[in-house]
């Protein structure tokens, strides 16, 4: 590697919001637009999908305080994000933050681990979403065939719903992004009507010898055959559904008025939905054992034990419009990260096309939804939601770090938003989350591993050559 390649790997780009007036993307998404799109995206897969895995397998009852212990850990990276999405421009998210705070080379590493996080999330719900759509179909005497209910490794042949719902989300996004906030709205409301039904018909059957005993797994252990299980270790796998804000942050350049909004919405959608998680995980884990919860559809699953079928079928239909929002968030963020990475030449410029008529990223939307459509129905929830986790967690430990290296080489930049406590809280979000990442299963660590090196060949053969810093008079290499 020559000099200057060296150089490159740690060439810097910061950019304001001012810097993307132009970038051909439309700019109207307000406050409570941008926080109803992080409650759209945060409460969903955690509450109504996760929930009964995380308690069956690794935690029991006290899945309560995996929430808890999550929310923790997203809440100082939450604060990381709104300092750093108020003052940095572009619609990249942790991707533009690190090329601003560690330079390209730590950029790339990020922006293709959200490319992992984005696009494997959006299968994994849309997993989660066929289950409970299947069980709605089957309550109404329409149900799928097995094969078309499953993917190949539970004897399926595709999971039929997972993957058509990816196809139809494609569609909407290239509609246009207002078109996809309106539908998000409409959504989001029908989903927070969904959680309240729930609370109001399993609240009734709780019984505390459910909850009894509490922490049947502990707070932490590593069992024999080298699975982890307790109160941390579930929570490195429920962690996947608080990855919302951060796709808030991705809306960035189409943001009426960034600086003060994306803040806003970063942290309000994630109070609200933690507070929501913590009531719902309890309820669910009081009305049936946990062992019976290790199903794809939990919420209406557990109704159904307590012979509340009536309440299951609405809970159902609610569910499934619900996820329909976090899918759609995800796709969306997934969608403007690659355009990021493709206007700054690290992705071809072929995904950094807009479509004049819709003000989108027309092709980037139309070719993830082909590839993510075809995961979703092939490759089984859990193991789509454990890789995704360890994607989100490495890029809020990069996010913290980056709060205090960018107060150290940017003391001046206006910050409308600080984060509080600096440095304490985003040290202790980048261990906290770190730690996480430390419970996950090793088989989950060897499959990011694989990621990355994929990733570091496409760098190094093409991206290093391709960047738009190579002719840039301003790039900055300290």
């Amino acid at each position: 590697m020559t000099l200057l390649d060296k150089k490159a790997l740690f060439r810097k780009k910061v950019s304001t919001h001012e810097d993307f007036a132009d970038s051909g993307l439309r700019k109207c998404l307000s406050a409570f637009d941008l926080t109803l799109l992080g409650i759209g995206c945060i409460i969903g897969t955690g509450i109504f999908v996760l929930t009964g895995i995380a308690a069956a397998t690794q935690a029991g009852p006290a899945v309560i305080l995996s929430y808890v212990a999550a929310g923790i850990a997203c809440g100082c990276a939450a604060l990381a994000y709104a300092e750093l999405a108020a003052s940095v421009g572009g619609c990249g998210s942790a991707y533009g933050y690190s090329y601003a705070a560690f330079g390209e080379l730590f950029a790339w590493i990020i922006g293709w681990d959200l490319i992992l996080e984005y696009g494997f999330a959006t299968a994994a719900v849309a997993n989660g979403w066929a289950g409970y759509f299947s069980d709605f179909l089957t309550s109404l005497g329409w149900g799928l065939p097995e094969s078309l209910r499953h993917a190949p490794k539970h004897g399926g042949i595709v999971n039929l719903p997972a993957a058509g719902i990816v196809l139809l989300l494609m569609a909407l996004l290239v509609a246009g992004v207002k078109q996809s906030a309106s539908a998000n709205a409409v959504v989001v409301y029908v989903k927070l009507a969904t959680v309240g039904l729930f609370i109001i018909f399993a609240i009734g059957h709780v019984d505390a010898a459910n909850w009894s005993p509490f922490m049947p797994y502990g707070w932490y252990e590593e069992l024999a055959d080298g699975r982890k299980v307790g109160v941390f270790a579930a929570a490195s796998l429920v962690f996947f559904a608080y990855i919302g804000f951060d796709a808030v942050s991705t809306a960035a350049e189409e943001a009426a008025n960034p600086r003060r909004d994306l803040p806003i919405g970063i942290l309000a959608s994630l109070g609200i939905c933690t507070v929501l998680y913590i009531v719902v995980s309890a309820i669910m884990t009081g009305i049936v054992p946990y062992t019976t919860l290790n199903v794809s559809s939990p919420a209406s699953h557990a109704l159904l034990q307590v012979g509340a079928t009536t309440a299951a079928t609405i809970i159902s239909f609610g569910v499934i419009i619900g996820l329909i929002s976090v899918m759609l968030v995800l796709y969306y963020g997934l969608t403007r990260v690659i355009f990021a990475m493709s206007r700054d030449g690290l992705i071809s410029d072929f995904f950094a096309f807009v479509s004049p008529r819709t003000q989108t990223p027309a092709r980037v939307i139309i070719i993830c939804g082909l590839i993510m459509a075809t995961i979703a129905g092939v490759i089984p929830l859990g193991e789509l939601a454990e890789l995704v986790n360890i994607g989100t967690l490495a890029a809020f430990v990069l996010v913290c770090i980056g709060v205090i290296v960018m107060r150290v080489l940017h003391p001046g930049m206006p910050r409308p938003f600080r984060t509080p406590f600096s440095p304490a809280i985003p040290v202790l979000g980048a261990v906290s989350c770190f730690y996480l990442i430390y419970t996950l299963p090793v088989v989950t660590w060897l499959r990011f591993l694989v990621w990355l090196v994929i990733g570091m060949v496409i760098y190094f053969g093409y991206s290093i050559h391709q960047s738009k810093l190579n002719s840039d008079r301003l790039l900055s290499t300290e």
